[in-house]
């Protein structure tokens, strides 16, 4: 809106004319006291403002415009018929007018400068108001990021506390199992005496028995077979049992050659071999660090497997292969530079359906019957904890009737956790 300031009506009339001819807002005042009055109710976008007029003249009104909050950055442009003198026109903008323009009036450049100064004053608004939106924006997130420090300060605290708490209580637990870990190993220990003792016993009496006196009485013999046998199944537990408790134990691991330690373990099976008179291929193995005795815990069991579980009629033939692979995954590509050795032991046994692969790693679990394959049950339970305990996996890929492949893949250097 306009607010047109003169002591005469009739001047008014006609700059109010050519304003609402192009769609602008007027209101008008006769005096500097009425303008002074209007301003302070009303919002205005550009005063037109008569130098000359009684009381209170138009440079008076500009001044007391300039102590307004409200009002002081409203355009005013000021006309003047009379006071046409440079040092007006100076004065005029001294009190806070924008522009000075005497009359006569032409009509054209009156409207032009009406409409910029309106819209520079109503974009002037804007930005004033997108300047305190902006303003109260940044106050609003500096509280807010105030408010999250201090609540990212709480939760760190408690998080601090909370792992400190947990690392104690881990700390109480280690040493629990530690204890708890020897004792188990002092009792495996004596158990496995006080168990042995009996059943050498059984045997060795059993034994006397069986060549002394039972030879005139077949069934008598029999019984007392299947009563040595089952000592010795006992006995053979209760060593694989000890073993798995065992390793429970923390280990020295060091650089081992594996090529040695399957060797080793071939002259051990080298009877049974002979029996069953299989066939071993072995490729060289790199050296890896590991426990050397648990390792040969598990190609001792894998390897009896594989001589145990052949088929019959037909001469066991077992193929030992390594290649240096990318990962720790039984089916990853073979490289050279690679930071694993993937060990496969691979038979022409009796093989096994793979929906029971999980079990054969299960402790007690078995597939085939006891009588006809001697076993506890234990080994591959054995084998699978070992590798577990190196950072490494063993898996198996078998057919029945055609054979098994066991995948060991192993780090070449032990990970430390």
């Amino acid at each position: 809106m306009i607010l047109i300031v003169d002591d005469k009506p009739e001047n008014i009339l006609s700059i109010r004319k050519t304003l609402e001819l192009y769609d602008f807002e007027v209101d008008t005042a006769l005096s500097g006291e009425e303008a002074l009055k209007k301003i302070l109710k009303h919002s205005y976008t550009v005063i037109i403002l008569d130098v000359q007029m009684p009381s209170m003249d138009g440079f008076e009104v500009a001044e007391a415009i300039s102590g307004y909050s409200k009002a002081k950055d409203i355009p005013i442009i000021f006309l003047s018929a009379v006071n046409k003198d440079k040092r007006f026109i100076v004065k005029g903008y001294d009190s806070g007018g924008i522009d000075y323009i005497t009359k006569p009036v032409d009509p054209d450049i009156l409207l032009m400068k009406v409409k910029t100064f309106s819209r520079l004053y109503q974009q002037s608004l804007e930005l004033k108001q997108m300047h305190q939106s902006l303003k109260e924006e940044v106050e609003v997130r500096k509280l807010a990021q105030e408010a999250l420090i201090a609540h990212q300060q709480q939760v760190n605290e408690v998080l601090e506390q909370k792992v400190k708490e947990r690392t104690e209580e881990l700390r109480r637990i280690n040493k629990s199992l530690e204890v708890s870990n020897h004792d188990l190993q002092q009792f495996a220990s004596v158990a496995s005496h006080d168990l042995k003792e009996p059943l050498r016993k059984i045997q060795l009496f059993g034994a006397i028995l069986k060549d002394k006196f039972l030879h005139s009485d077949p069934n008598a013999m029999s019984y007392m077979e299947r009563i040595v046998r089952s000592s010795e199944r006992m006995a053979r537990l209760i060593n694989d049992l000890l073993n798995y408790s065992r390793l429970s134990v923390e280990s020295i691991y060091e650089p081992t050659d594996f090529n040695i330690l399957i060797h080793e373990i071939l002259s051990d099976l080298e009877l049974m071999i002979s029996e069953k008179d299989a066939m071993i291929y072995v490729e060289k193995i790199p050296q890896i660090e590991a426990a050397a005795g648990q390792m040969r815990q598990v190609f001792q069991n894998i390897i009896s497997n594989a001589l145990k579980f052949s088929r019959e009629g037909v001469a066991p033939q077992i193929n030992i292969t390594s290649e240096i692979v990318i990962d720790l995954n039984p089916d990853s590509a073979r490289f050279e530079g690679g930071k694993y050795c993937r060990i496969t032991i691979s038979d022409n046994g009796i093989g096994f359906n793979e929906k029971y692969l999980s079990k054969i790693f299960t402790i007690f679990q078995r597939l085939h019957n006891a009588d006809k394959y001697e076993g506890t049950g234990i080994g591959l339970a054995i084998a699978k904890k070992v590798l577990d305990k190196h950072g490494g996996l063993i898996t198996a890929k078998s057919q029945e009737g055609v054979g098994t492949s066991f995948v060991l893949v192993l780090p070449i250097q032990r990970l430390i956790s």
